[in-house]
């Protein structure tokens, strides 16, 4: 006979499973902004009963990848020049925030170090290779304070700025020698404890982020 914490340990591990699935199809632009994604459609492509996928899109509504307006099935949220500008104002806030608090004690992440050793390592033109380490850097000086809840305020705003890349990714807006050079700039100002330069050069990076994802999203 099952413990009483038996069956809804299994249930949520089916929802959470659909919704793993469906956030990677989301992210990585398999299922494009303003696609409906019906209770029905989850509930037959991954065989699971319909309160799960119904709890799976709910999930998706909560982290922001998804949107359901009364009366009408969940869609994946528009990403529009407003929504680009928007997700990328709230980074530079966060991360700002976060480069000062770094730079106070001279703290450089291993793993930012790590991730801008990959970017470095490839061809410096364009190429959409840069995004997962791109992402995984500036997620490392987030990680680096050592708050769980700033970690995930962060990358609920990341899924978004993901998901925005994802829809331009094959235009090749990010230049490899540009992005590692930036880095390598933030990293030298946090070992030196210049918290107003770290600042100033994450400015200029994320601004020409998301002023070549607006340019792609008109050219569209």
């Amino acid at each position: 006979m099952n413990s009483p914490t038996d069956a809804p340990l299994a249930v949520v591990g089916v929802v959470d499973a659909v919704t793993s699935r469906l956030r990677d199809r989301i992210l990585s632009g398999d299922l494009r902004s303003g696609s409906a994604l019906t209770e029905a459609f989850v509930s037959e492509e991954y065989a699971v009963a319909r309160p799960s996928a119904k709890a799976a899109i709910e999930q998706l509504v909560a982290a922001g990848l998804l949107e359901r307006t009364a009366h009408r099935s969940a869609r994946v949220v528009a990403i529009d020049p407003e929504t680009v500008r928007d997700v990328y104002r709230t980074r530079t806030r966060l991360e700002s925030a976060a480069l000062r608090e770094l730079a106070g004690t001279r703290t450089v992440p291993a793993a930012a170090i790590a991730a801008n050793a990959e970017i470095q390592a490839m061809p410096a033109g364009p190429d959409p290779a840069t995004v997962d380490p791109d992402l995984r850097f500036h997620t490392a000086l987030i990680d680096a304070l050592g708050s769980a809840r700033t970690g995930r305020m962060y990358r609920s705003v990341l899924d978004e700025a993901r998901m925005c890349m994802a829809q331009v990714q094959g235009r090749r807006l990010l230049e490899a020698g540009v992005i590692a050079a930036q880095h390598a700039e933030i990293l030298d100002a946090l070992a030196a404890g210049e918290a107003e330069r770290a600042t100033a050069v994450l400015g200029i990076h994320l601004s020409s982020a998301q002023e070549r994802l607006v340019d792609a999203l008109g050219a569209d």
